[in-house]
């Protein structure tokens, strides 16, 4: 296991190495003058020639590519040109609304969709499975944008039981001290901060959980379906053993090793992919910030939040590999 675990660590940098030269190689080449578009057709060609120096955008690519390794190996991402800050400390900023919602999404779905392929599995060809997989089918159907809206307008404007946007509320103080609210409401100790803080999560969280938990789902499903037809299912049941046991210790254990495949890309897809329901809610992520960051083409924060987004992704498929091995002894025997 150890050796296991030693070769997808050394396999990482590689793999980051790759992403950092693709995501720099795709912004140097890409068609245009990154210059001029930040500036705009009225600026003049002084003006131009000084945010080019400033970026160092006149060396060659190969001087750019060393200076972007070295500024990076020392945490570095440049300063963005719409808000003047250095893009690390943006990042450092926006990334834990990001990962908070994306945690409680994450959670409402593996909850979620993990009953729902349980429940359709067991009662195969049921109104039960038929439930299931009405609701996993219109989680994939139904556009995020679209459900954000309905919810919105039902909870937020019709019901008004849930805020429409932000993390907190306007005259709750909250003291950042882990950017993490929900940590930071702990440290704090109150117990109102904390409950306003999940309050605004809930919406943003149940608009973006609706995809991963019909992946997971039918995941869930397909694989219980398979594994109740294998021997030692049979071996089970023929003894006598309670059906809670077999479900839960023997079958779901068994399917959980290709689940675990669809949560760690879902989670990778929702960190990168949150944009949409991070604007609509106008929750201060990463999502957001990059899309504002498009926008106004900024290169600097493109390029970082990008190469961010890309890390974090294989970092999650990275640990997921390991939890693969951990769970079936046999991946890394024939790895």
């Amino acid at each position: 296991m150890f050796l296991f675990i030693l070769k997808r660590i050394l396999l990482l940098f590689p793999t980051l190495l790759g992403i950092s030269l693709l995501v720099f190689s795709m912004l140097y080449f890409v068609p245009g003058d990154p210059v001029q578009i930040m500036l705009g057709e009225r600026a003049n060609a002084e003006t131009i020639a000084q945010l080019r120096d400033e970026l160092g955008l006149d060396k060659p690519f190969y001087v750019q590519l060393y200076d972007f390794y070295y500024n990076l190996a020392s945490g570095e991402l440049g300063r963005s040109i719409r808000t003047h800050e250095k893009v690390s400390i943006e990042i450092f900023e926006r990334l834990p609304a990001t990962i908070e919602l994306t945690l409680f999404s994450m959670l409402i779905a593996s909850v979620a969709g993990i009953t729902f392929g349980i429940l359709a599995a067991v009662y195969r060809g049921k109104y039960t499975d038929l439930i299931s997989m009405i609701i996993s089918t219109a989680g994939i159907s139904i556009p995020i944008f679209w459900l954000a809206l309905l919810l919105i307008l039902l909870f937020s404007i019709y019901i008004p039981i849930f805020p429409i946007s932000g993390r907190i509320s306007s005259y709750t103080e909250i003291t950042p001290i882990t950017f993490f609210y929900t940590i930071d409401a702990v440290f704090m100790q109150n117990i109102y901060i904390f409950g306003d803080v999940i309050w605004h999560l809930v919406l943003p969280s149940f608009a973006l959980a609706t995809i991963p938990m019909a992946f997971i789902a039918r995941m869930v499903r397909a694989s219980m379906i398979d594994i109740f037809h294998e021997e030692f299912i049979r071996t089970a049941w023929a003894k006598g053993l309670r059906s809670q046991v077999i479900i839960v210790k023997h079958a779901l254990r068994n399917a959980c090793i290709p689940t675990l495949t669809i949560i760690a890309l879902q989670f990778g897809y929702l960190l990168g992919g949150a944009v949409i329901t991070e604007t609509i809610f106008s929750w201060p992520g990463i999502g957001r910030w990059l899309f504002l960051s498009v926008q106004a083409r900024d290169l600097q924060a493109v390029q970082g939040g990008v190469l961010l987004v890309a890390t974090i992704f294989v970092i999650i498929n990275t640990l997921a590999d390991i939890l693969y091995a951990w769970l079936d002894p046999r991946i890394r025997l024939n790895r």
